[in-house]
């Protein structure tokens, strides 16, 4: 599969009101990128705190946003930025997400044409308004939209995009997209379709489906829908759906965790197996130089010994999936030494003895772990850990379901990480995203669930 192409839109074929928006997670390289700006006298390499205030408290950083959605959504490749007037409203943070909305308001002579332009953070909230100024292109043009995913910082998704590589060509999944009610979980689930990863299954009150398609500019013609009267009919539609076999996935759309998998685990009409089911973050880290799962930040709260070794048959095999043929599982602790009063080390103790009696098998497990000590070898030597796993994993197992998710979200906000969420031991793979989740997020998750149906079908 090639990348996914851009096209763009004509100036003859532009029309009043035609609408298109961009959503980008603001990161290190937007302002890094800004610092190195001819006109800005500060050194690009270092980040500062005074242009760290300049670009984000005063707007610095919308301008290049807008541009690039000029260039990649609307009127797309070809187009030339001119000018634009833009009124700042309110700050924006490192690893808000932000929505750039552009609309056609005039078009005039010599291909120029005014756009109305938004800019949305966190809460839909106006951080930035005005017009934007450009030059249409006369005729049609398409890139491919490796620049869109690309990295905006040296290496950052190159382990997402190994993941989609491998998901090429295998078959597409058939999968329940439940109440994809908002621009964004319908657009990462009409993505995935387009990459050719699942053929979706819209499952929830359709005028929605369909007001949320009209605000993205979004075709629904090809796509099979379902209506029904809320979140929780259309989660419950989907389940039973698993269960006759007619999908083989399932995707959360814009309702809330608890309530997409209630249906689920439900004991006589959900998805359970003989095994607990176990989420999984699938971390591309910026800094790390493999795939990083880290579980389970969103079901078992406190799980005990039994549910950890699941966990951990789950992960282990999801690893595999994504091309791990032996995982290397870190089992986490505040402490590599054994302690009677620290439960965590005493299951991560014999977590790693079931291993060694081929209780939990496909994998090398090791702990308890510090994290300090998992995830670097130089403090694992120093500290005077001899392990095959310290400083190499790539699964951490959390103690509980906290500590797994301030671990996930801290590298995704605080080292710029990207994220895929999956959920495992069902009857099919259950795509998780959050739904601050951008569209790339949903797409890498997406292919994680195709590549768990193709080891289950080898298997």
């Amino acid at each position: 599969m090639t990348d996914e192409q851009i096209r763009n839109t004509p100036f003859d074929e532009l029309e009043h009101g035609q609408r298109a928006e961009l959503r980008r997670k603001l990161t290190m390289g937007d302002l890094r990128a800004q610092a190195s700006r001819k006109d800005d006298p500060l050194d690009p390499d270092q980040v500062s705190e005074e242009l760290y205030y300049r670009i984000v408290t005063h707007g610095m950083w919308a301008t290049g946003l807008i541009a690039l959605a000029v260039a990649t959504r609307l009127p797309g490749p070809g187009s030339r930025l001119l000018g634009h007037e833009l009124r700042y409203h309110e700050p924006v943070s490192l690893g808000d997400m932000v929505t750039v909305r552009l609309t056609v308001r005039e078009k005039r002579a010599d291909r120029e044409v005014v756009l109305d332009c938004r800019c949305l953070g966190e809460g839909d909230r106006d951080v930035v308004t005005g017009t934007v100024l450009v030059e249409a292109p006369a005729e049609h043009i398409s890139e491919a939209s490796g620049d869109l995913d690309a990295d905006q910082e040296g290496g950052r998704r190159r382990q997402m995009k190994r993941l989609l590589r491998m998901a090429e060509g295998l078959p597409a999944l058939r999968t329940a997209v439940v109440h994809p009610v908002d621009v964004y979980s319908l657009s990462g689930a009409v993505d995935a379709y387009t990459r050719g990863l699942i053929e979706p299954v819209l499952i929830g009150p359709e005028h929605r489906i369909r007001k949320a398609a009209d605000q993205a500019g979004l075709s629904l013609e090809d796509l099979e829908l379902i209506d029904t009267e809320h979140s929780h009919a259309a989660a419950a539609q989907a389940v039973e759906l698993a269960r006759e076999g007619d999908v083989a996935a399932l995707m959360k759309g814009a309702l809330h965790t608890d309530e997409f998998m209630q249906s689920i685990v439900a004991r006589n009409s959900g998805l359970r197996t003989g095994r607990r089911m176990s989420h999984a973050w699938v971390m591309d880290v910026p800094t790390y130089p493999r795939p990083l799962i880290i579980t389970d930040s969103a079901l078992n709260i406190r799980p005990d010994l039994s549910t950890k070794a699941d966990i951990a048959r789950n992960v282990i095999e999801l690893a595999q999936a994504m091309g791990v043929e032996r995982p290397k599982v870190a089992i986490l602790s505040a402490t590599e030494e054994v302690n009677p009063q620290l439960q965590s080390t005493l299951d991560a103790a014999a977590l790693c003895k079931m291993a060694d009696r081929g209780q939990i098998k496909g994998g090398e497990l090791d702990g308890p772990l510090a994290f300090d000590n998992a995830i670097s070898e130089v403090a694992a030597r120093t500290k005077g850990i001899r392990s095959s796993v310290a400083g190499h994993p790539d699964i951490l197992l959390a103690p509980d379901l906290e500590s797994a998710n301030m671990l996930g979200k801290q590298l995704r906000y605080l080292a710029d990480a990207e994220t895929a969420g999956i959920v495992m031991g069902a009857r099919v793979p259950v795509v998780l995203t959050s739904r601050a989740d951008d569209r790339f997020s949903r797409i890498a998750s997406c292919a994680i669930a195709v590549l768990m149906a193709n080891r289950e079908r080898k298997a």
